[in-house]
């Protein structure tokens, strides 16, 4: 037992450590930047509210109409706070490549927080209270994000008034930001919690296993109870 967990907090100390190291390249960054984009948009498209532009003259003319929903309103309102979503997003890091990039906390940080809360220390060179902070990976894609922003922003209002037949990704991305080479991340789709083709299928099977593997040792401590320590783990 002992040795198991200090083989996998070794790993995990690995795992945070190539953080610094690894930082998200462009595909990333224009794959995470139109899927927060697009996201929003699609969230404010429904709206049937009416915009009323101009003011009323002296001579009685009325203001412009525009639906909201195609209003460059819209548009700005959308991409104001796009990038700071990104600070949303954990460094999964047992998945591949732009898939070790979601929401939600990662398994290996789980892990973690759960051998804390069984009184195991883990120490990650930080204090525990920023395990939950961003990275530096995530922080850094942030960054990005806002300068990627800043220099295609005539391409995202192009796309937003004369093309939104075409999916932002292959607009922006494939079009106008990545070089054909540069486009593998695009690819990427998530299978799974193994982030593999059959992902779903093996952590089932080791769910299965996990929970056979309980109910045995539950027996055992029945037959033999035994107490443990957690410190001494």
């Amino acid at each position: 037992m002992n040795v198991f967990i200090l083989a996998f907090l070794g790993a995990c100390s690995l795992v945070i450590a190539d953080e610094d190291d690894r930082l998200p390249n462009k595909c990333e960054v224009c794959k995470f930047l139109t899927m927060e984009l697009q996201e929003a948009l699609e969230k404010s498209s429904r709206s049937k509210e009416v915009l009323e532009l101009g003011e009323v003259l002296d001579t009685g003319k009325r203001r412009r109409k525009i639906k909201y929903n195609t209003s460059e309103t819209r548009l700005t309102e959308a991409i104001e706070d796009i990038c700071e979503r990104i600070l949303q997003y954990n460094v999964h890091a047992e998945r591949p490549g732009s898939l070790r990039y979601a929401k939600g906390a990662s398994q290996t940080l789980t892990t973690l927080k759960n051998l804390v809360h069984k009184g195991v220390k883990v120490d990650l060179g930080m204090p525990y209270e920023l395990w939950d902070e961003p990275s530096v990976e995530v922080s850094d894609m942030k960054r990005q994000c806002e300068t990627m922003l800043e220099q295609y922003e005539d391409v995202v209002e192009d796309w937003y008034f004369h093309h939104q037949d075409q999916r932002l990704e292959n607009f922006l991305c494939e079009n106008h930001v990545l070089q054909t080479s540069d486009r593998e991340c695009l690819k990427e789709v998530w299978k799974g919690d193994t982030g593999t083709k059959g992902g779903d299928k093996e952590e089932s099977a080791r769910n299965d296993g996990a929970e056979q593997e309980g109910a045995n040792d539950s027996e055992k401590k029945e037959e033999e109870p035994t107490t443990h320590d957690a410190g001494e783990l």
